[in-house]
């Protein structure tokens, strides 16, 4: 049986270095044993954007992506999508069990009395232009409650921790209608907490004072599997900035704030949108065949197939399929969903896209789904924010209970100049 070690040779001195193996990760600061002399830094590894670079340890979100697995705390993502709800979910990542009834029923209520949000939010909101992005808006108004709630900055008790996590699952969904309203320019709707949390925030972004108004369940249903499905996602750019930024001991709003500037990026929460875009631009059933032989000449990029993780079928992805055709059912025709589903079809049969293992990803079709419920195409980045929300609080606080847990502070190989006298101006 051999020992769990890594044996390595510096050929530049001969030297023989044992590194010790621990969860099939050696530690980098071990590299610093090998130097050439005294004087010597020690060897680093480089990684850029942390390839193969493990920041922590987590007991959260399970990914093998060679498999296409997903697991909250243990549980296949399948099950949780098929018998679970969103808020049952949040409370398993955040408290790490399943709840029984009991404390199901106190973890809902803790939510719904932390819908209302302040009046000085209300102001805020309003104070932006009409057209103004909503993630824009979303990252200003998590950023204010830092101010309107001082008291979340005693990170390290737990109870004022707790209670942030009520405030930010049970305010961001009214953010995200109250933003939707102003922005077509309509009065709020203020929450209904006899409602489901995805029911509550389609009332509150689609009431008009009719008098039989009543939520679909079946949209209500489909955006809570949605959200169960972008609840957590392991170590993702966003998920790294949140554990980032609290490194430093900020307040859970001016960390949660950044990570959703990490997410209203193009190559994070937007991916979806380009899928809804790239449908757009084919147009019809009958240009996929010969869009498809643009991207593989490399004429145009495949939006919604591949993942960096998956390497086979992403797991949501086959869970949101269905979603999506129980949505057109109760929702008016998308004729971009023909488009899809023939591009699906050529690029699963395709040898190019198997043997690049190009499979469709969460992406390709969660866009169609919030089209088809009513959202603008700028929203999508908000409704992965908001779900989200519950995963990043809790790799937040898993970071922060972490004894290894240092702030934040890569290094970096410096390749510019050496040393150099200042010249005065004249003499430049």
């Amino acid at each position: 049986m051999g020992k769990d070690t890594l044996t390595v040779t510096d050929n530049r001195t001969g030297k023989t270095y044992e590194l010790p193996i621990a969860d099939n990760t050696i530690r980098a600061v071990d590299l610093r044993k090998i130097k050439t002399s005294e004087e010597d830094f020690g060897l680093m590894s480089y990684d850029p954007a942390y390839m193969n670079t493990a920041e922590c340890k987590s007991t959260i979100t399970f990914i093998d992506g060679d498999k296409g697995i997903l697991e909250y705390r243990g549980y296949p993502i399948e099950q949780l999508a098929e018998k679970s709800t969103y808020l049952e979910t949040a409370y398993l990542l955040i408290y790490g069990d399943l709840p029984t009834k009991e404390r199901l029923d106190w973890w809902a209520n803790r939510i719904s009395r932390h819908t209302f949000i302040h009046n000085n939010q209300v102001e805020l909101i309003q104070a932006f232009r009409h057209d103004a992005h909503p993630m824009g808006i979303l990252i200003s108004a998590l950023s204010a409650m830092s101010t309107l709630f001082p008291e979340a900055k005693e990170v390290e008790n737990a109870e004022v921790r707790e209670k942030q996590i009520w405030r930010i699952l049970g305010q961001i969904p009214t953010l995200a209608a109250f933003a939707y309203r102003h922005r077509i320019g309509r009065p709020f709707n203020y929450p209904d907490n006899s409602l489901s949390y995805t029911a509550n925030l389609l009332y509150m972004m689609d009431y008009m004072n009719q008098r039989d108004y009543a939520v679909n369940p079946v949209l209500a249903k489909a955006l809570d599997v949605l959200f169960i499905l972008h609840a957590d996602h392991e170590q993702n750019c966003s998920t790294a900035t949140m554990r980032g930024v609290g490194s430093s001991r900020v307040d859970p709003y001016s960390a949660l704030s950044a990570a959703v500037a990490a997410l209203y990026g193009p190559l994070h929460g937007g991916a979806n949108e380009a899928v809804i875009y790239m449908l757009q631009h084919i147009g019809n059933v009958k240009n996929v065949p010969s869009f498809i032989e643009r991207v593989k000449k490399g004429e145009g990029r495949l939006m919604g197939f591949g993942h960096r993780v998956y390497k086979n079928y992403d797991p949501r992805a086959k869970i949101i399929r269905k979603v999506a055709y129980e949505v057109f059912e109760a929702t008016e025709a998308n004729p971009l969903l023909e488009i899809a589903v023939e591009l699906e079809r050529i690029a699963l049969q395709d040898d190019y896209f198997i043997s690049r293992k190009l499979y469709p990803n969460v992406d390709f079709y969660s866009g169609l789904i919030y089209q088809a419920l009513g959202f603008p195409i700028e929203y999508f980045s908000f409704l992965f924010a908001i779900p989200r929300a519950a995963g990043w609080l809790t790799q937040w606080v898993e970071m922060l209970n972490d004894d290894e847990q240092k702030i934040m502070r890569p290094r970096q190989i410096y390749l510019g100049h050496t040393k150099r006298d200042y010249m005065p101006i004249d003499d430049r």
